[in-house]
């Protein structure tokens, strides 16, 4: 794994970790307004990211298939949405501000809950840094490294505020400072794990990989879908979610145009 691919590969978890350290800066616990704008901002960067980065060079792959082209997309997108959800099924967590918890029942305490919730958000994010990087390795998608990179970028950005989502709740509920920011570190560990297993299995994945780029898409939707958006909407209404979406939204697509 040359060096660029290791930059990219480490920056999603690099953003985690560094939002995840903002505990130690300050204090209580995160306010509601600013929870409610990370919450959108992070919606709006994957649902970009997932359209330009993802669903786009799919069809791009198979556009040999002509008007046909758009099977890839459709069909990994909505196995991406229902890999997800079954996931979501099977596996018992607890979404933030919530007390009540998804899945089968269990004896797990909230916080390992919580963190299998933000486990299952952060899979497919680890998994579509992997599959366009390995699209750039292999050369079978006209992905440059720069684009890959700026996807890598787009997540670590999305990931800064979720890494204080998850350390600062914590801390203000009487947890200590630094086991809070570590469970907010380990909360990102997943992504560049799933990052490196589909970059080391790019030789074998190369027939399908439009299918791998809108599986990725499918599955970050799913998370927007399913996680965020209701995060960013609950309580007393407010506009602040869905204008943050639109910063989120329009600052990946800039640097998608821009970079890529």
């Amino acid at each position: 794994m040359n060096i660029n691919v290791l930059q990219g590969v480490l920056l999603p978890f690099l953003g985690t970790s560094l939002g995840a350290a903002c505990v130690f800066f300050l204090r209580g616990e995160m306010n509601k307004g600013l929870q409610r704008g990370t919450t959108g901002f992070a919606a709006g960067v994957m649902v970009a990211a997932s359209v330009w980065s993802l669903l786009i060079p799919s069809m791009d792959h198979a556009e040999g298939m002509g008007k046909l082209a758009f099977i890839p997309a459709v069909f990994g997108f909505l196995l991406g949405m229902g890999f997800l959800l079954l996931l979501d099924t099977i596996t018992p967590h607890m979404h933030i501000n919530q007390n009540t918890a998804e899945g089968p029942k269990s004896n797990l305490s909230k916080t390992t809950m919580l963190l299998f919730a933000v486990t299952l958000h952060n899979i497919p994010e680890g998994m579509a840094v992997g599959v366009v990087y390995a699209g750039w390795i292999t050369g079978e998608v006209e992905i440059s490294a720069m684009a890959a990179f700026t996807l890598a970028l787009g997540i670590a950005l999305q990931n800064f505020p979720e890494g204080a989502i998850i350390s600062m709740p914590l801390a203000g509920k009487g947890m200590k400072k630094s086991k809070a920011c570590g469970l907010g570190i380990l909360s990102g560990i997943v992504e560049p794990i799933a990052a490196a297993i589909t970059i080391l299995l790019s030789a074998y994945i190369v027939p399908i990989l439009p299918y791998l780029l809108s599986f990725a898409a499918g599955a970050m939707i799913y998370v927007v879908v399913e996680e965020l958006i209701p995060e960013m909407s609950e309580g007393e209404h407010s506009n602040l979610g869905t204008i943050a979406f639109a910063i989120g939204f329009s600052l990946m697509m800039v640097l998608d145009v821009v970079l890529g």
